[in-house]
């Protein structure tokens, strides 16, 4: 039987163009070890990484990865990352507003995955 999510990755094209963007503009930090073709980050409580993608995935023939998949990040002030990555150039697929996980906002992150912020 399951018993949880234990663990959650993005597979892209370039593994340290991705894991600069989530360091640099999401303020994410690399994990103490990584296995070959990835970068895990040191998210709690679960592991998050970026990964060179699965045998037979062709992210090429995708017209944005992970259609389907809800991919939420909880942060300290999600208006200020907004504000921060709107500055910053990166496109916001629906902007700002407060629900039942407190203030919300989704972005395109690296290689156009559907990112969501929340304060909840």
């Amino acid at each position: 039987m399951l018993t949880g999510l234990d663990f959650v990755a993005l597979q892209v094209r370039a593994v340290e163009d991705a894991a600069r963007f989530f360091e640099e503009k999401l303020g994410l930090r690399r994990a103490p070890a990584s296995p070959p073709g990835a970068v895990v980050f040191a998210t709690t409580p679960i592991p998050f990484a970026v990964r060179e993608p699965l045998p037979g995935v062709d992210l090429d023939a995708l017209e944005r990865p992970g259609t389907g998949v809800a991919l939420w990040f909880r942060a300290d002030d999600t208006q200020a990352l907004h504000d921060k990555l709107a500055t910053d150039g990166i496109t916001v697929l629906r902007e700002p507003e407060t629900g039942p996980f407190g203030r919300t906002f989704t972005f395109a992150g690296p290689e156009g995955y559907a990112i969501t912020v929340h304060d909840g």
